[in-house]
């Protein structure tokens, strides 16, 4: 039996939760470029997760309710949207065909990101996981031409389909109102006193820059 799209979420967010206590500030340079997914997220809006949040623990939610709505439009679409299905499907169909696939089956924590870190001036890389990702790509023959009639028609399709996604979006908004209380005290306990930790850290280094035994 298919589960209800409130099961889906509820699911999601005990998932999110379960994940929390293992998370970690990234050590790491942070890249330049926002998320496009989670900057301004009404899903991360309505969980009560803040933009002071750091942005791993954005992304583990926010990637793993899109992916709720994405499968709702999925079923959507193979119901009511025939020509845009086919469309799906041929690019499904070359997408199996690529020899190197990096985006696939990553946990929900990565899925979407960027595949390779910024670029530092004057250090080019040898190679990107990007670069051989499109390099996969450009082995593979074109789709079939559109008519202009049928551009025309898919475009209507694909305007229901984001109208569709846009309406499960906002019913998952209001059903997550009801996880604030839970999400805010997961952040509260696994998550704050870490970056409260970092800072403590980062004022005593600031405090005492030439300190021989400060670690």
């Amino acid at each position: 039996m298919e589960r209800s799209l409130e099961t889906q979420v509820d699911q999601a967010v005990e998932a999110w939760l379960r994940w929390v206590p293992r998370w970690e500030p990234a050590t790491h340079r942070g890249r330049i470029a926002p998320c496009r997914r989670c900057l301004g997220s009404p899903i991360l809006s309505a969980a009560g997760i803040g933009a002071n949040v750091p942005h791993g623990v954005q992304h583990g939610l926010s990637t793993r309710i899109k992916t709720i709505v994405d499968h709702a439009v999925a079923e959507y679409t193979a119901r009511n949207l025939p020509m845009l299905q086919s469309e799906l499907d041929q690019q499904a169909a070359r997408n199996r065909a690529r020899s190197y696939r990096p985006t696939e089956d990553l946990e929900p924590e990565f899925e979407g990101l960027p595949l390779d870190p910024d670029p530092v001036p004057g250090a080019p890389f040898l190679f990107t996981i990007a670069g051989l990702a499109d390099e996969s790509s450009v082995e593979l023959p074109p789709l079939p031409p559109l008519t202009e009639d049928a551009k025309a028609a898919l475009r209507q399709e694909v305007a229901l389909a984001d109208e569709y996604a846009n309406m499960v979006g906002r019913e998952i908004c209001g059903m997550l109102l009801r996880h604030r209380l839970n999400v805010q005290a997961a952040i509260s306990q696994h998550v704050e006193p870490q970056i409260e930790a970092l800072l403590e850290e980062l004022t005593s280094s600031l405090d005492s820059p030439f300190d021989p035994e400060a670690p």
